[in-house]
């Protein structure tokens, strides 16, 4: 039998655990404070549209998608349409799309593959008709680079006129 005294004596760690919450960051109050704020995080992600399919990436992951017809091994390509910015302790969600002016994301083709076989095997009854299909489909993979986030100008920096020499 348990006493009431080593049950409050087990559950003391978990009501001292509760009290000890990490309180989350205060949210920003502009778009460009947000992208500072994950800019200085340790690790960011995007959620980018490729090729009609929505993915999470993060800088040096390997993306396999259906085969591109137009790019060589060692191409880049610039994912434009990010859907979503972030990183451990906020996210900046775009309506629909982040602009591209404020979030590079590029890959590099890394090559170009076939997937495993996969067989098909048709047939109807009482026929004698048999057909046996064996397919590879092809992919390219591509090497997500380094998420980069271009800060915006001050506006002060904007308000100095350029000196013209005469």
């Amino acid at each position: 039998m348990t006493s009431l005294a080593s049950l409050t004596r087990w559950a003391a760690p978990l009501r001292q655990a509760a009290r000890c919450l990490h309180t989350p960051p205060q949210t920003p109050s502009s778009t460009s404070a947000a992208l500072q704020l994950i800019r200085s995080q340790p690790s960011q992600y995007v959620v980018a549209n490729f090729v009609g399919k929505n993915y999470i990436l993060t800088p040096r992951d390997l993306l396999t998608v259906p085969h591109l017809r137009d790019v060589k091994v060692g191409d880049v390509v610039k994912l434009d349409h990010i859907h979503e910015l972030g990183s451990r302790d906020y996210t900046l969600r775009g309506n629909p799309t982040i602009p591209a002016s404020k979030v590079h994301v590029e890959a590099t083709v890394v090559e170009h593959t076939k997937g495993s076989m996969e067989i098909k095997f048709k047939k109807k009854r009482r026929k004698g008709y048999q057909k046996t299909i064996k397919r590879k489909h092809p992919f390219t993979r591509l090497r997500i680079g380094n998420i980069i986030i271009t800060p915006e100008p001050d506006a002060a920096a904007q308000s100095i006129p350029a000196s013209s020499s005469s």
